[in-house]
């Protein structure tokens, strides 16, 4: 069996699927999306076509290999999530060329459901309890928000009390069996990431994701020593060798590396089993496609420290098209119970429908993060 095609389809709401064609008949199915840079991964699958054409698609690891290490330039968000969308079409190949799921050919599932959570808000922290209410209403039992707007590298106090007392609204109006999880997403720099830390605590968040910005390994290492909040990062690390510092230095006890940004299926597998020997737990993050959220639970149901899925369905960037609207009936995601159950189909479990695929690419999308300035005209972190 051969690799004859690559093809890739821009949909909305801000998506890249790859499909890719075997003689055989065979074709599997991947996601090599980088949000906001959809465009430049289309180009760069294009050009990993003159490696990938002719190639038998069941020496997965011999491939990944072979990509990630051909020429000077390895690892960063545009090589891994070019791999990582290659990687999960070969293993969707493969499950069905042995008519098996990816994970009974990674040795079997651990587990046939994971908890899940969704976003509420949006960009910045809005209608936080109804979001939450709907939610709950749909039987999730967790949530995840940005907690703040723009801040400033030190800001007021005035800020501080804003963000404190919209958050202990939200935990009153939930109550306390709804877990919240709370993402600074970068835009707290440490002078006000360990106050926020301090105050947050008595709200006992499920954890806090990017309390800094994910290159101050250093930093977060610090702050996770002086906070009881479990501190997370992963969403922006690439691959093992980024995740190998995090580890060392203890800077966090939860990561959340996602599948479609660190080379896939192969690499998320490697980084949590190797989480597991410290103690660390897995979350994946996934505010992704159908795609790569049906490759996340590949690795949900083989990782014994996965403990919660983050998935997209219904959230505030899906305008135009939503995961389920590009899968056939049967193989569509149904959160009960706030749980997912672990797909059990052949290869990655799902039926894309090539039909919406194709008529959703022919309109395509140019999503952009939005561009934030604080009040003194300075960019500030989206």
């Amino acid at each position: 069996m051969k690799i004859t095609a690559l093809k890739t389809f821009l949909v909305a709401p801000r998506w890249l699927f790859l499909k890719i064609e075997t003689d055989d008949g065979l074709s599997g199915w991947g996601e090599p999306v980088l949000e906001g840079h959809a465009q430049t991964l289309a180009a760069k699958i294009e050009e990993l076509e003159d490696f990938l054409i002719g190639r038998d698609p069941l020496n997965i690891e011999d491939t990944w290999q072979m990509l990630y290490r051909n020429g000077c330039y390895r690892g960063g968000p545009v090589l891994m999530s070019a791999l990582a969308g290659i990687d999960m079409a070969l293993w969707d190949i493969k499950g069905k060329f042995h008519d098996a799921p990816v994970h009974a050919l990674l040795g079997g599932p651990v587990r046939q459901k994971i908890r899940s959570y969704c976003w509420i808000g949006g960009d910045r922290p809005e209608n936080l309890i109804a979001d939450a209410h709907a939610l709950m209403a749909n039987g999730y039992d967790a949530c995840k928000m940005n907690v703040c707007s723009e801040l400033q590298i030190v800001d007021r106090h005035a800020a501080v009390d804003a963000v404190i007392k919209q958050m202990f609204e939200l935990r009153e109006a939930v109550g306390p069996g709804f877990d919240l999880a709370f993402d600074f997403h970068g835009r707290v720099h440490a002078p006000m990431a360990r106050i926020l830390l301090k105050e947050l605590e008595p709200l006992r968040p499920l954890f806090v994701e990017d309390a800094v910005v994910s290159a101050q390994v250093d930093v977060m290492a610090d702050l996770s020593r002086s906070t009881t909040i479990p501190l997370c990062i992963g969403e922006r690390l690439h691959s093992r060798y980024d995740f190998k510092p995090v580890f060392e230095k203890r800077a966090a006890s939860v990561i959340n590396p996602d599948t479609a940004h660190v080379g896939g299926i192969s690499e998320m597998v490697r980084i949590g089993h190797w989480a597991e020997a410290y103690d660390v737990a897995l979350a994946p993050h996934c505010p992704l496609g159908p795609i790569a959220l049906a490759a996340s639970l590949q690795v949900d149901a083989v990782c014994h420290n996965a403990f919660i899925q983050e998935q997209s369905l219904g959230i505030h960037y899906n305008q135009g098209g939503d995961l389920n609207d590009y899968l056939e009936a049967d193989s569509r995601f149904d959160c009960k119970d706030g749980h997912l159950n672990i797909p059990t189909g052949p290869g990655l479990g799902i039926k894309v429908n090539e039909d919406v695929v194709i008529e959703q690419a022919a309109r395509g999308h140019r999503w952009r993060a939005p561009v934030w300035r604080h009040q003194d005209g300075s960019i500030a972190e989206w």
